[in-house]
């Protein structure tokens, strides 16, 4: 029976690449993106290779449209890949409330409202693997972004709840955690204006440029669709995969230090 992958969050980077990966493996591949118009670069690449892939309107902050992707897959499922998300950068006191509530409706319940429609179908299977798109920063605070960071680390819980509720149907779940990755990521982030305020002026201004610099040196949308590969062919799937040297080197300091030690070690390597 054909293989069949849902992907969100596909109108570049990290999406667009893990779509083209599930399409070459003979996957017959959804690309949701919240909107289409933005679905040429997929589709030129797709048609190059002459790829299975269909574009999918995939909107992650509404339920009726979540329903009607899944529905439009038909009745089997193998692989979600769940991609779609953006960032809302800014201090604790400086990001609206509004904002922050947002950032949890694309990030996080958009996640929980896909996998309460595609859970069924695969338990109805006996079969299917979750891969939920995180960050490293899904396992270590940063200042200036709190509201996208919190979002992560609400997923890695999620996604250690479902291994344990799922897992029994013979689902398996996945955390994908990348470092820096060289996207349009960050051209579509949301800065909140602190208005006249500026104590976090500073602050924020040498994170943004820090975060550019970053980038340009990132890990390619490719090698985190590998990741994803590497665990949706595992025989038996990890709870996390790390994607990146950047988020090697900090989760191997994380491992041999204290708390209070890799706070001093994090401050360091963020304001020299």
């Amino acid at each position: 029976m054909e293989k069949v992958a849902l992907i969100t969050g596909c109108s570049s980077g990290i999406g667009l690449e893990t779509a083209l990966a599930l399409a070459r493996d003979g996957y017959a591949t959804f690309a949701g993106m919240r909107d289409t118009s933005k679905s040429a670069a997929l589709e030129e690449a797709a048609k190059k290779e002459n790829l299975q892939i269909t574009i999918t309107r995939m909107d992650v902050d509404k339920e009726d449209s979540i329903v009607s992707a899944v529905s439009g897959v038909g009745g089997r499922l193998d692989v979600l890949v769940n991609n779609a998300g953006y960032m809302e950068f800014g201090c604790v006191e400086d990001v609206p409330l509004e904002s922050f509530k947002r950032q949890f409706e694309t990030n996080f319940f958009g996640i929980v409202r896909t996998i309460q429609e595609v859970a069924p179908i695969m338990r109805r299977q006996k079969s299917g693997t979750i891969v939920n798109v995180s960050s490293i920063v899904g396992r270590m605070g940063l200042p200036g972004s709190s509201a996208y960071i919190s979002t992560k680390f609400a997923l890695e819980g999620l996604s250690e709840c479902l291994r344990y509720e799922l897992g029994q149907f013979g689902i398996r779940t996945t955390l994908i955690e990348p470092g820096v990755v060289k996207t349009r990521f960050f051209d579509s982030m949301n800065v909140s204006d602190p208005g006249t305020d500026v104590k976090y002026k500073e602050l924020t201004e040498h994170i943004l440029g820090g975060l550019k610099m970053m980038v340009e040196m990132g890990t390619a949308p490719s090698q985190v669709a590998d990741a994803i590969m590497k665990a949706i062919h595992a025989d038996e799937v990890l709870p996390r995969y790390l994607v990146g040297t950047d988020a090697a080197m900090f989760m191997e300091a994380k491992r041999n230090k204290t708390d209070a030690e890799f706070e001093k070690y994090m401050s360091k390597e963020l304001f020299p």
